[in-house]
């Protein structure tokens, strides 16, 4: 899929059928100027199996673009299923302010941000408190809830991983308060994305490369394979690396989140380097029509596969439920999934797990 596409996909969604365009404020026209022509420089370095000098791509060979024509296809034939309206919803209860040495507890707070505990230590995956996944403050995808659980109930927070740099994922007002509220709270992102974050007033941001690791408190944070793309505007397309990352605790063992991507032989590769996993989030939604986002995105019955090439013994979905990012209806994706759960356990949003040994 052609990067330039789906930044662009929202906010055409979003103007269909206005009669006059909105007024946009001179600040919010440049940041959407700066938005249409891309936000990050990129990455300079050496090359590898996965960077060619200039931009990165993904493991997997074959015919993976989708370009203007598919795209325009899409769009004029779209067949969107149900989602109800953007309603108020009670958040759910404060999660534990931290898990004992050997335990694992995991929470669906939203979209692909959750809240995974393990050996004490507390990690934020794809943080957005934000109203719209967008740079502008009234056009983009709006989320029909929020976030499951408010920030101030959110324990002390250690380490947040970031799987690559769209809107619905990299979220910079969010990042800012966590960073306001933990200052010295780590940030893991994908090579590329450091500079970037810097830019925007933010501190301990750490690059990796896929197979990288660092350690916090005690839990290696590692950077893995996935199968996605990554930019910000019309320009900047591969210029960051995308990646799922793999947390580990010296006494609870492994959490895979795989943040967003296409089902691929990532999973076995990183399933045969580190698993068991004793938990895997995997993302389930923004999944249809499956001819345009299956190299993009997978969906419920590909992630039941994917769970099993990691070897893990639980499995909970994420990225669906959320904001309305594809055709597959609100709850599409987890009627799918109950009816072939596999490891799955399916959570509501703002429910946590205590992950079982």
């Amino acid at each position: 899929m052609n990067a330039p596409l789906l930044p662009a996909a929202p906010f055409i969604r979003a103007a269909h059928g206005t009669r006059r365009p909105p007024v946009i404020p001179r600040w919010e026209a440049s940041l959407l100027l700066a938005a249409l022509c891309g936000c990050a420089t990129g990455w300079r370095g050496p090359s590898s199996d996965h960077f060619d000098g200039e931009r990165f791509h993904s493991l997997d060979p074959g015919p993976r673009d989708r370009g203007l024509g598919d795209f325009l296809k899409w769009q004029l034939e779209r067949d969107p299923g149900p989602w109800a309206p953007p309603r108020d919803v009670p958040p759910g209860p404060p999660p534990p302010y931290r898990v004992a040495l050997g335990q694992m507890r995991v929470t669906l707070i939203g979209h692909a941000t959750t809240l995974i505990q393990l050996d004490g230590v507390n990690v934020l995956t794809d943080p957005i408190y934000s109203e719209r996944a967008s740079p502008l403050s009234f056009l983009g995808p709006r989320r029909v809830r929020p976030p499951a659980i408010r920030f101030e109930d959110l324990p002390p927070i250690h380490a947040v991983v970031v799987s690559h740099n769209h809107y619905d994922h990299l979220d910079v007002p969010t990042l800012r308060r966590i960073a306001k509220t933990w200052p010295q709270v780590r940030i893991f992102v994908g090579l590329g994305n450091k500079a970037f974050l810097e830019a925007q007033g933010l501190e301990h941001v750490e690059e990796l490369d896929w197979w990288q690791s660092r350690e916090v408190r005690g839990v290696t944070v590692t950077s893995v394979p996935s199968q996605h793309f990554s930019n910000r505007g019309l320009f900047d397309g591969a210029r960051t690396l995308w990646t799922a990352w793999v947390l580990g605790g010296r006494y609870a063992g492994r959490a895979y989140f795989g943040g967003d991507t296409a089902f691929g032989s990532h999973f076995e590769k990183t399933g045969a380097a580190l698993g068991p996993f004793r938990l895997a989030v995997l993302p389930v939604g923004a999944y249809k029509p499956e001819w345009f986002m299956s190299p993009v995105h997978m969906g419920p019955t590909q992630a039941v596969e994917a769970a099993s090439l990691l070897r893990a013994k639980s499995a909970v979905p994420m990225h669906h439920g959320t904001f309305q990012l594809a055709d597959d209806g609100e709850t599409e994706a987890i009627d799918v999934l109950r009816r072939h759960p596999g490891v799955f356990q399916v959570l509501g949003f703002g429910d946590g797990l205590t992950v079982p040994p």
